[in-house]
């Protein structure tokens, strides 16, 4: 048996404060108490975190590590994108398994086992694409449900690729009320917004800006409202992913006013990034590409107020990174060529914390969005998600005073640019621990491909 003790620190979760020690034999907590108390304790590692928080590692609902898309492929495999994580202070992901269309559930899975099996750095679990709603993709959702497998995805856009259409959403909710499955959906109106697609380029209208001119707010509100709508009919809970309008977010509170389990999720970009983005000149608004789109400035207050009263419960990031050269470049002269996507696994817990020192949340709130909640919404919880006696020991140490200029030139992420070059902000990571053993201390990284082992969940923890 190994013990580790962290000694000294501010042990910060979604509802406590306090500053006591955290003991860890092997790979769980066992106990948390009073430094005076903890004094008697004795471990073969002591982590000194005098002066420093102490936090859960972050949990981050929504990745997509190699994924296939527009003629490309994601540039992070699970290798690089966990390492990433962990640097950033991110202990767990759930990225998501891709359903072929015209092939069982089954075949995408274990396509993605493959891919991750061996390769993470931390812990890592699956939610499911369902690209073809059908008799047989139906059934299955009752099996994988019980092999962890909890959440399924739809798109109301990329119609010839991800799209499905009302009935087989209607369809997928009934089978998710049924089976516990929580339905994750991506809202935008697909159809319309390939109208607007076309009619842009036939105008000539080529640069990355338009990409946020045809996937209108309203689109999104409208697709969001017709989301909600849907599940009510099923019975069915919904999470709306990567919600960026404040229309769109009007929809689901509107919904949770109501009554109705309507969860949304929004991402560091929307928060941090505007439509002004996407209009850099010279295709750097390429960089900027990702669906939903980046809106005006204005939205923000919307998103940050949603936050606070939790119609936005989770921050995620959509983490989707094409490189700029070679792959954003597919787009030149077309933008809807330019694979959607952004880099975000790596600053998302440092981008919240300096959230927090700007006064938009509070520092457990911080913690409840990054990492308890995303743990809950998903089946993890308490195991992920929080610090207390029987939980994994994903724990960081963090500075809260350490200052990081954001660049390509230092970040892990497997991409050539950062979307937020050259911003300073205060926080960082200084020591990660994962199931208790320590993958980042100090600037050097510790960890290994193969230590991140495959998470089973149970179904949504916020409907029991």
């Amino acid at each position: 048996m190994t013990r580790t003790l962290i000694r000294g620190g501010l042990v910060i979760t979604a509802s406590d404060e306090s500053a006591v020690d955290v003991l860890i034999e092997d790979e769980k907590v066992v106990a948390l108490a009073d430094p005076a108390f903890a004094q008697g304790w004795t471990a073969d590692t002591v982590i000194d975190a005098a002066g420093k928080y102490v936090i859960p590692g972050g949990v981050d609902a929504h990745t997509h590590m190699e994924l296939p898309f527009g003629g490309t492929f994601a540039s992070d495999t699970f290798e690089t994108g966990t390492r990433a994580a962990a640097w950033g202070g991110t202990t767990t992901i759930v990225d998501f398994a891709v359903q072929s269309m015209g092939g069982p559930l089954r075949e995408g899975l274990d396509a993605w086992h493959a891919k991750a099996e061996g390769n993470c750095a931390i812990d890592y679990a699956f939610h499911m694409i369902m690209a073809d709603v059908n008799e047989g993709s139906l059934k299955e959702m009752e099996g994988l449900v019980g092999e962890g497998i909890t959440s399924f995805k739809l798109f109301m856009a990329y119609p010839g690729v991800f799209y499905s259409d009302d009935g087989k959403i209607l369809r997928a909710l009934q089978k998710g009320a049924e089976t516990g499955g929580l339905i994750m959906m991506h809202a935008e109106n697909g159809i319309a917004i390939d109208v607007l697609v076309a009619q842009a380029l036939e105008r000539g209208n080529t640069d990355p800006k338009y990409h946020g001119v045809v996937r209108h707010a309203l689109l999104e509100a409208e697709a969001t409202h017709r989301a909600i709508r849907l599940a009510q009919v099923a019975g069915a809970p919904i999470y709306i992913v990567h919600l960026s309008a404040a229309e769109a977010l009007a929809e689901v509170s509107r919904a949770r006013d109501e009554g109705h389990n309507a969860f949304a999720e929004t991402c560091p970009q929307y928060l941090f990034l505007d439509v002004d983005d996407l209009a850099r000149p010279g295709f750097e608004g390429a960089k900027y590409v990702c669906s939903t789109p980046l809106r005006p400035v204005e939205h923000q207050a919307a998103l940050w107020r949603g936050l606070r009263t939790d119609d936005l419960s989770v921050v995620s990031t959509d983490h989707c990174p094409f490189c700029f050269k070679d792959q954003k470049e597919l787009g030149i002269g077309d933008f809807s060529k330019i694979p959607n996507g952004l880099p975000g696994v790596e600053t998302r817990m440092d981008l919240l914390h300096q959230a927090v020192l700007d006064g938009h949340i509070g520092r457990k709130r911080w913690i409840e969005i990054a990492c308890a909640t995303p743990a809950k919404m998903f089946g993890l919880y308490p195991r992920k998600g929080t610090i207390a006696p029987g939980a994994d020991a994903d724990i960081v140490v963090y500075d809260p005073n350490a200052q990081q200029v954001l660049s390509a030139e230092t970040h892990h992420m497997n991409v050539d640019y950062s979307c937020y070059e050259g911003r300073t902000i205060t926080g960082k990571a200084e020591t990660v621990l994962s199931r208790g053993r320590v993958v980042v201390d100090k600037g050097e990284y510790l960890g290994a491909p193969g230590h991140g082992r495959f998470v089973r969940r149970e179904t949504c923890q916020y409907l029991r």
